[in-house]
């Protein structure tokens, strides 16, 4: 359990084994990132593949009733807070909480075994890369429902303010624009990297001395908080988080058709 903390802790906090490719920044890669987001990729593939094999006609199995709960929640949260006409949302929401998922409950895995294998959301080059099609795509919904010019009206919100304080508010509203991939991006990489410190820091208490039950007894103290941090950490912070970025997905899709209402006054 030891090796654990001195896996995580010997190259510092935050950073990753890179392959340099010689050409700059853009080929430069976090190898054990690309490890972990290939196999959660493989992973959230066959769990899509499995669930679609269980769908059918009649009376539900389990996993069956448990996906068309889920389903039709997020159906009736995109209608609600979006539109009747978004739900082609619905694959890109699955998909990212899916992936999200898979990807953070790759922390069960010891790195004493494998390594180069982590949650791979614990590398900000991933959020930010999730955030940023996200981010794009909603842009694009954006121009789709407004037009361009409905779409740059959109940024002098409050609409019912002056012109000219609406133009004074401009500013603000483009870099609240800017600034959501970033913070999207942050808050999942925030909580699951802070997860992986408290992985690494308990750990780390395999590698005490404890007065009357000596080196023994830290490995197993570490062992049972290591465990009961994990069950928390990894399944319920993983899943909140992966519900989160989901649930926000959705509401930015709602706050790109701000201005309709007034377009159609």
């Amino acid at each position: 359990m030891g090796a654990e903390a001195v896996i995580f802790l010997e190259g510092g906090f935050g950073t990753h084994p890179t392959i340099d490719l010689g050409c700059g920044t853009l080929c430069t890669f976090n190898y054990d990132s690309v490890i972990s987001s290939l196999v959660a990729a493989v992973i959230t593939l066959a769990v899509a593949f499995w669930i679609r094999s269980t769908l059918k006609s009649g009376e539900p199995s389990r996993t069956q009733a448990v996906f068309e709960w889920g389903y039709d929640r997020l159906r009736s949260l995109i209608r609600t807070n979006v539109s009747d006409d978004a739900l082609f949302i619905i694959p890109l929401a699955l998909t990212l909480f899916l992936y999200i998922l898979v990807a953070n409950w790759l922390e069960f895995f010891p790195l004493v075994i494998f390594p180069n294998l982590h949650g791979a959301n614990a590398d900000l080059n991933q959020t930010l890369a999730m955030a940023l099609i996200v981010i794009v795509v909603v842009q694009w919904y954006s121009v789709r429902v407004l037009g361009w010019r409905g779409y740059f009206r959109r940024f002098t919100k409050p609409f019912e303010m002056p012109l000219a304080f609406r133009i004074g508010f401009a500013p603000f509203n483009i870099l609240e624009e800017v600034v959501k991939p970033i913070t999207l991006s942050l808050r999942l990489f925030g909580n699951i990297f802070a997860g992986a410190v408290m992985i690494a820091l308990i750990a780390s208490l395999g590698e005490l001395s404890l007065p009357l039950l000596g080196k023994l007894g830290g490995t197993l103290i570490g062992t049972i908080l290591l465990a009961i941090w994990k069950s928390f950490d990894v399944i319920f912070i993983g899943f909140i988080q992966a519900f989160i970025f989901m649930l926000l997905t959705v509401i930015y899709f709602g706050m790109a058709r701000e201005g309709l209402e007034h377009e159609h006054h």
